[in-house]
């Protein structure tokens, strides 16, 4: 179970060519209808290099144990616990003490939002967004039925795909306590003004809640500056396995009555966690920033991770601009969200005429590229686009994708878009 050096002092700016990284990854071997298999399906879940699975399966075959017991392999998951949080607290700049895991993120919002239900009185207010996955809407939408508060929703403007501000502004009064906001829409790319959301929350004395889960692969997240009280992100975005990751500033952590067994730890961040958790997952979210903080030499964690996420950041926006260009010039697509020349995440949707989304993505996958398609559970953003049950189909470009890649993609859709 290695681990980086968190004490050398230089960082190498050598970030490894795409196809250096792709070696890591044995799913990208994948040969369908003897095509080579690309994956666009990132936003949906990113696919999991070699080293993440196999520190799960080091933790799994030779350290599996329950915690807090005095025997060694229950020392040595405690270990491995503290070692995932330090991992998960470097990527947000926070610190081990401020990172609880969860099932996923979904689960974890609806727990934060059931310890904060004695904090809130009948008619306090909390701002959503129309623009956010459901996991960060529906959650507060039932507390706020259960104790009475009034839940309001920042409008989308369809015609861009970013939230109105001016609504924003309106909706955020003194009865505000809560302002939920997703960082970047996994629907449609955008980038949200999320620190002007904290200035908003900030003014009346709210609390703020961010969905990063979209976010954090495609941005390194510093919680100082954004200056959130919690936000949400899952390790299976970021190249990890399927579990969730909370941030929540340690003096609310410690204050929040979260629900839980009597026996349970009260101190944060055990005190959020119910239950035995998903420890190889969480062993495997650490490793996956590992991987990622790895692909540089020298320097601590976060130095690391600052150089590889500019690296990277570069390569995913030539790609996605190529992307937007080449899907633009088709006859018959529609493309959604902000242009490339706003803020935006390498994750582009669209429809072509006269095609069902599901079919879109069939006949892709025939060629050997996967993309999802449907709502995304940003069914609120979908349904203001007046695109129905099809929805959208979505690409997106991760660490792995290289520019062929991308031109296999725009000419399967000019065939699809002339048949």
């Amino acid at each position: 179970m290695n681990r980086l050096s968190r004490h050398t002092q230089s960082v190498t700016s050598d970030v490894p060519r795409v196809a250096e990284i792709r070696a890591e990854f044995p799913a990208l071997e994948r040969i369908h209808n003897n095509l080579p298999v690309a994956y666009f399906d990132g936003p949906g879940g990113t696919q999991v290099p070699r080293a993440v699975v196999e520190v799960m399966a080091e933790y799994l075959y030779h350290h599996n144990a329950n915690t807090h017991w005095a025997y060694p392999t229950s020392e040595e998951t405690d270990t491995a616990i503290e070692t995932a949080r330090e991992a998960c607290a470097d990527f947000l700049n926070a610190s081990p003490r401020e990172i609880a895991f969860g099932a996923n993120m979904t689960t974890l919002t609806f727990h934060l939002t059931r310890a904060l239900a004695g904090r809130f009185q009948k008619g306090d207010e909390i701002v959503v967004t129309e623009l956010d996955h459901h996991a960060n809407v529906a959650p507060w939408q039932r507390i706020g039925s259960e104790c009475g508060l009034k839940v309001r929703s920042v409008e989308m403007v369809p015609e861009t795909g970013q939230l109105d501000w001016k609504v924003f502004e309106q909706l955020v009064t003194k009865q505000t306590k809560l302002i939920a906001i997703g960082a970047a829409s996994n629907a449609l790319g955008t980038v949200n003004d999320f620190r002007r959301a904290t200035a908003l929350a900030r003014s009346v004395g709210a609390l703020v809640f961010v969905d990063a889960v979209h976010y954090v692969p495609h941005a390194l997240v510093d919680v100082r500056k954004m200056d959130c009280d919690f936000l949400g992100m899952s390790a299976y975005k970021f190249y990890g396995p399927h579990i969730g990751v909370l941030f929540g500033k340690q003096q609310l952590l410690e204050s929040i009555d979260f629900p839980k067994l009597l026996p349970a730890p009260d101190e944060p961040p055990e005190n959020v966690e119910t239950g035995t958790q998903n420890q190889e997952g969480m062993v495997g979210a650490g490793a996956a920033i590992d991987f990622v903080a790895a692909l540089v030499s020298g320097g601590s964690r976060r130095a690391q991770l600052e150089v590889v996420y500019e690296e990277l950041h570069r390569r995913s926006e030539k790609l996605a601009l190529r992307l937007w260009e080449g899907l633009s010039d088709i006859k018959g697509i529609t493309l959604f969200g902000p242009p490339p020349t706003e803020p935006r995440t390498p994750t582009i949707s669209f429809t072509v005429a006269g095609v069902k989304s599901t079919d879109v993505a069939r006949k892709l996958a025939q060629r050997g590229l996967f993309l999802s398609h449907g709502d995304f559970y940003a069914a609120t953003a979908v349904d203001r686009l007046n695109l129905g049950t099809e929805g959208l189909v979505r690409a997106g470009c991760a660490c792995y994708t290289t520019a062929e890649e991308i031109e296999r993609l725009i000419e399967g859709v000019v065939e699809i878009s002339k048949a």
